[in-house]
């Protein structure tokens, strides 16, 4: 959603406002095939294609990933960069930024420096242009969770929520500490305050569970939850 954000991909802005599995969409495009012929193998090869791309994947570790040739791995790249050629834009133009300025931002302009870009060893420079696609998405997202973190404790110090408590944060995870009879109603706050926590051209999906630990874990409003 961070990728769809930054890069201004309409395809991808079209799926994510429409409610549409993003894997299921890639794969659809990657493979030309309607949607409703989408194979599980072919919804996980897409969803390879989806997390590798912001990683700067190359076809050999896309074969690799997925047990397929380079050649498949390649076409697979290739497709998608066709489709989504906002994400393709934005990720040359990103690293060119970068390498002009020396330092990639965030959405809420933190900076990452990556001298690095400018090394004549092709490995360390590789590795500096996949840092300079990625860290926009990811800082991105560290951004957000903790934008959603701090206005979550300031709601948590109002009276009427004080016993509830923020215990940790697990990558795009918020974990509270929640009196039973406050948990329906610490849910909706949680909610919309995540679903709030920066705007986005795209909605932010909340999904929440309760339990007593993890292993048991339910969707709130589910039976016995």
């Amino acid at each position: 959603r961070v990728l769809a954000h930054v890069a201004k991909d309409e395809v991808m802005i079209e799926a994510f406002n429409e409610g549409q599995d993003i894997h299921l969409r890639t794969a659809a495009e990657v493979f030309g095939v309607p949607l409703e012929t989408v194979t599980k193998e072919m919804r996980q090869a897409a969803k390879a294609v989806n997390f590798g791309i912001v990683y700067g994947i190359s076809d050999f570790g896309l074969s690799h990933d997925l047990g397929i040739t380079r050649s498949e791995a390649k076409q697979y790249i290739e497709k998608y960069f066709t489709r989504y050629y906002g994400v393709r834009d934005y990720l040359r133009r990103t690293i060119a930024e970068a390498k002009k300025k020396g330092y990639v931002t965030t959405l809420l302009k933190r900076r990452r420096y990556l001298p690095d870009l400018q090394s004549r060893n092709y490995h360390v420079r590789s590795f500096a242009e996949r840092a300079a696609m990625n860290t926009p998405i990811q800082g991105s997202a560290a951004d957000i969770i903790k934008l959603a973190m701090l206005k979550l404790y300031q709601v948590l110090q109002e009276d009427e929520w004080r016993k509830t408590k923020l215990i940790l944060q697990v990558h795009d995870e918020l974990i509270l500490d929640v009196p039973q009879e406050k948990v329906l109603e610490i849910g909706s706050v949680v909610k919309e305050i995540m679903s709030n926590a920066y705007p986005l051209l795209v909605p932010l999906k909340v999904d929440l569970q309760v339990g007593p630990n993890w292993y048991d874990l339910k969707k709130l409003g589910e039976k016995d939850a």
